[in-house]
C-alpha cells in the first residue's frame, strides 16, 4: 500500500523519528535513545532516506525532533487503541504549531511534487511539519489503520503496514519471529 512518494518518505521519516527517539522497549528488550552527537548521527541517517545524503543535522536540532518524535508516538499508540479522533487532534496540533505549508518542490531528477515546511525554516521544523502533513494524509485516508505500534510482548516500536492485506501487526521481522517462535515453544511443552 501506498500513498504518494513524498508521503510515504515523511512518514517513513516519523516511524523512524519515533523508533530511534522515543525510550521504551524494542525487540524484547528495553531500549534508550541515543543522546548528543550519537542522536544527531541517528537523525542524520534517518532523514536520509534512500539515495539521498544525510545532512547535517545539529545536536539541538536533533533535540527539538525528539520532541517531536515523543508526540509522534502519542499519533500512533492512539490510532493501534482504535481512537482516531485523539490521533487527529494531535496531527492538528503539530500542523497548527509549525505553520506547515505547502511549496511545490522538484530535485534529484523527480517532477514537481509537494513538500510541507514549517514556517520558521528550521531542519527540525521543517521535517516536524512535513511528517505532521504526511499522517494527515494518512489518517485523512480509509487506511488510517494502516499506523500501528508492534504487538509483540516487550515491544512498542511503531510501524505502517504497507502490505496488501493490510494485516501487519509487528515492527519487524526479528519481533515476528520472536512471537512465533515462543508460540511454538509453548506448543512443544
Amino acid at each position: 500500500m501506498n500513498f504518494n512518494s513524498h508521503t510515504d518518505a515523511v512518514v517513513a521519516i516519523a516511524v523512524g523519528l519515533v523508533n530511534a527517539l522515543t525510550a521504551g522497549e524494542a525487540r524484547g528488550r528495553p531500549y534508550q535513545p541515543p543522546v548528543g552527537e550519537a542522536r544527531a548521527a541517528a537523525v542524520a541517517d534517518i532523514l536520509s532516506i534512500g539515495d539521498r545524503p544525510a545532512p547535517a543535522v545539529a545536536e539541538a536540532e536533533a533535540d527539538a525532533l525528539a520532541e517531536v518524535a515523543g508526540r509522534l508516538r502519542g499519533v500512533f499508540e492512539a490510532v493501534a487503541r482504535g481512537d482516531v479522533d485523539t490521533a487527529a487532534y494531535a496531527v492538528n496540533a503539530l500542523l497548527a504549531e509549525t505553520d506547515a505549508r505547502p511549496h511545490l518542490d522538484r530535485h534529484d531528477g523527480e517532477p514537481w511534487h509537494l513538500h510541507f515546511r514549517g514556517a520558521g525554516g528550521t531542519l527540525s521544523g521543517n521535517y516536524a511539519a512535513g511528517c505532521a502533513t504526511g499522517l494527515a494524509v494518512v489518517l485523512g485516508s480509509e487506511l488510517h489503520d494502516r499506523l500501528g505500534v508492534c504487538t509483540a510482548p516487550h515491544c512498542d516500536r511503531v510501524y505502517v503496514d504497507t502490505s496488501r492485506n493490510g494485516t501487519r501487526r509487528f515492527c519487524s521481522t526479528a519481533c515476528q519471529n520472536r512471537v512465533k517462535t515462543a508460540a511454538f515453544r509453548a506448543r512443544g511443552s
